[in-house]
């Protein structure tokens, strides 16, 4: 789901719950493309803040990067 705020955007994802960080140090290795936030840390429920005029970034760089964001399930 994403709602817009003035010329913010807002994103929420559910991503593996060890995979916050990870997702938090890409972000900023983009110069702070995006604000990363954990609304249920738990159960991986994040949400992604960023500028109107980034969302093609984002989602280019979202696509490249999902399977590395998903949690495989163990035998």
């Amino acid at each position: 789901m994403t709602t817009t705020i003035g010329n913010f955007k807002t994103l929420y994802l559910r991503i593996g719950p060890e995979k916050y960080h990870f997702l938090k140090f890409i972000l900023e290795g983009y110069d702070n493309l995006a604000v990363l936030s954990s609304i249920e840390s738990k159960k991986g429920l994040v949400v992604l803040r960023y500028a109107g005029e980034s969302e093609k970034d984002i989602f280019s760089l979202l696509s490249s990067i999902a399977g590395s964001l998903l949690t495989l399930n163990r035998l």
